[in-house]
């Protein structure tokens, strides 16, 4: 199982956030304990009053070439592990953010 899933609304992506990481960055792929994968994200921002979510919505949005408004926080809004769904064409995003991967 990869950590993104095109969707009939977009794409879906599990994400392993690190909030005051020391910079924006999207940091590849991790394979958790239990099998899953997770896309691994840095911020800055601190985790409180929303702050880091914020910044992985502002980075994630500049990584895949979306509004902040088209990309949701489904799950895990006070946790490491999030989801989110980026609205949008699925296969383009999804694209988009393996060739951002691949040029870690």
């Amino acid at each position: 199982m990869t950590a993104w899933s095109v969707t009939p609304d977009g794409l879906a992506i599990a994400i392993r956030l690190t909030p005051r990481g020391g910079r924006d960055s999207l940091d590849g792929v991790e394979t958790l304990a239990d099998g899953r994968q997770v896309l691994k994200a840095k911020v800055r921002a601190a985790p409180s009053d929303g702050e880091a979510n914020a910044a992985l919505i502002a980075l994630l949005a500049k990584e895949l070439g979306l509004g902040r408004s088209q990309l949701a926080l489904t799950a895990g809004a006070s946790a490491r592990l999030k989801r989110i769904i980026a609205h949008g064409d699925g296969e383009l995003l999804a694209a988009r953010l393996q060739k951002r991967l691949c040029a870690i």
